[in-house]
């Protein structure tokens, strides 16, 4: 089939069709567990932490925990709704830092509309009845204007129809990646800033191809977010596939391991998050099932690679959405976190829960309120190509909030990617990555561009 791709000399350059429209995807990407204990605390520096009481007084430092009342309507409260316990464990409390470092610039300036911008954080334990009773509290309880998160497709999807939607909070996924997510019924209150997996599952077939792969076994998640990227892989992908799904949670996975083994594939293609793969990947070693992997944004880990051993991973490699290569914005996004926290992240969409935090203040600041749905339409306004341009340093975002205060209009281009949001609050445009383990850590080797909606 006709996949829209065209890599150009020097520097690959993707240019997909709408692959959502060819994906048959019914189901949203979400994980259970059963025993959600942990959740997470904000601290007085960058950082994140989990603790077992997610709540405290406010204060002026970049992180705030929740009050008893609601906010009074003149300060910006910002909800970060992610996972601290569950499957996704290890990604919630670094992925918070990239709000935290976001807010502590906000307020460096200033503030929002004279105020400085309050955090408040939620746990999900990747479970959607649990992230749904957390949305309620930071909704009615602590009466968030915004929230970052959550973190896993069908999560966000339930949040939004069950809380975020009628109650007119604007929602930002910096995680969900979906390509079900587009037709979620939000009313214009839900939006992503990272990619579909329309595209990176395409990228993760020509990195197969790239690297001389002809034969898999794909073992995927049982969810949307499985389903999906292993639907557009296997799509994409012109050699021989074995796929099958897999359930959280489960003690052993060798009958589904050695239910991918027909035809004697030689790369198993691991799809879902760390505590699963962590399992099913030392099976694999241990019963000489496989021993060459290729891995994607749910699987890019260290926890995943200090558990297993990097010996036995070095130079395998994987996928992710990432930021583009050498602008200036990513420049300046790599300074800030690096001064705030002595080095890059190693996990996805640190950035992109960054440019959501970011995209929120801008908008609170141009509409002058925290109504939500001033807020929705404020969000793609202060994203889109006219005006003044901002990017992730101290000294433009300052320049930004000033800006849209006093009525003028910017353009945020973001640390992951632009923001140029459609109508259904997609980002159309970006970066997906590809990555290797090596020496027992994980190294970004180049960003792939593409655009979603080139012809």
């Amino acid at each position: 089939m006709d996949t829209g791709l065209r890599w150009a000399a020097g520097r690959k350059r993707l240019l997909l069709g709408l692959f959502v429209s060819l994906v048959a995807i019914v189901a949203f990407a979400c994980g259970d567990d059963d025993d959600p204990t942990a959740t997470p605390a904000a601290t007085d520096e960058p950082t994140a932490a989990a603790t077992d009481e997610p709540t405290a007084e406010p204060t002026d430092e970049p992180t705030a925990e929740p009050t008893d009342e609601p906010s009074d309507g003149g300060q910006l409260t910002i909800g970060f709704l992610a996972d601290f316990s569950g499957s996704l464990a290890e990604f919630g409390p670094e992925i918070q830092t990239g709000v935290e470092l976001a807010i502590s610039q906000i307020n460096a300036a200033g503030g929002v509309n004279g105020q400085d911008v309050v955090l408040v954080v939620g746990d999900t334990g990747l479970d959607e009845t649990k992230a749904v009773e957390e949305a309620r509290r930071l909704v009615e309880v602590e009466g968030v204007d915004a929230i970052v998160g959550p973190l896993a497709s069908g999560i966000t999807a339930a949040v939004a129809e069950a809380v975020t939607r009628d109650a007119e909070v604007p929602t930002i996924s910096p995680s969900a990646t979906s390509p079900a997510i587009t037709d979620v019924n939000d009313n214009g209150f839900l939006f992503r800033s990272t990619i579909s997996d329309a595209a990176q599952g395409v990228i993760l077939a020509q990195l197969a191809a790239d690297e001389g792969i002809e034969n898999v076994g794909v073992l995927f998640e049982n969810s949307a977010y499985g389903q999906g990227l292993a639907d557009v892989f296997e799509t994409n992908f012109e050699g021989t596939v074995s796929s099958s799904a897999f359930e959280n949670g489960q003690a052993s996975y060798l009958s589904e391991l050695q239910g991918v083994t027909d035809g004697d594939p030689d790369y198993l293609v691991a799809i879902g998050y760390p505590t699963e793969a962590l399992v099913f990947i030392r099976e694999a070693l241990e019963n000489d099932i496989f021993t060459q992997f290729l891995f994607v944004d749910g699987t890019k880990s260290q926890d995943l690679v200090d558990g297993i051993g990097g010996e036995f991973l070095n130079g395998f490699k994987g996928t992710a959405p990432s930021a583009g290569p050498g602008s200036d914005a990513l420049a300046a996004w790599d300074e800030a976190y690096t001064a705030a926290y002595g080095e890059l992240p190693t996990r996805p969409f640190v950035r992109e829960a960054y440019d959501a935090t970011i995209a929120i203040a801008l908008a609170a600041a141009s509409a002058g309120t925290e109504d939500g749905a001033a807020l929705r339409d404020a969000l793609v306004e202060v994203a889109s190509p006219a005006g003044d341009l901002v990017i992730p340093s101290d000294e433009s975002v300052a320049a930004g909030l000033a800006t849209v205060a006093d009525g003028g209009d910017v353009n945020y281009d973001g640390a992951a990617t632009t923001l140029d949001w459609n109508d259904a609050g997609d980002v159309t445009t970006g970066f997906v990555g590809i990555w290797t383990y090596e020496d027992g850590g994980i190294v970004e080797l180049e960003s792939i561009e593409f655009d979603l909606e080139a012809s």
